[in-house]
């Protein structure tokens, strides 16, 4: 079973569009749009694992220039 997770992405000050289309590359990254608020970015990522995921965030997600913060919400089923 997969594990999925939101991103949520803060970028510099006219980063965010950028920042948008170089996550969307990322495998991994199912979905990744530019909105408005206390956040830039919101990516839905998913892995085989909770390791996986971490290591997709930390590796590959994070690296992007542009990148100030990121918090991930891993998805739960109630």
């Amino acid at each position: 079973m997969a594990v999925h997770a939101y991103v949520l992405i803060q970028t510099g000050v006219g980063q965010a569009a950028e920042v948008t289309r170089q996550i969307a590359l990322i495998d991994g990254v199912v979905l990744a749009e530019g909105v408005t608020g206390p956040y830039d970015v919101i990516a839905r990522a998913e892995a085989a694992s909770i390791d996986e995921l971490g290591h997709l965030v930390v590796g590959d997600i994070q690296r992007i220039t542009g990148i100030t913060r990121t918090i991930t919400c891993p998805v739960v089923n109630l």
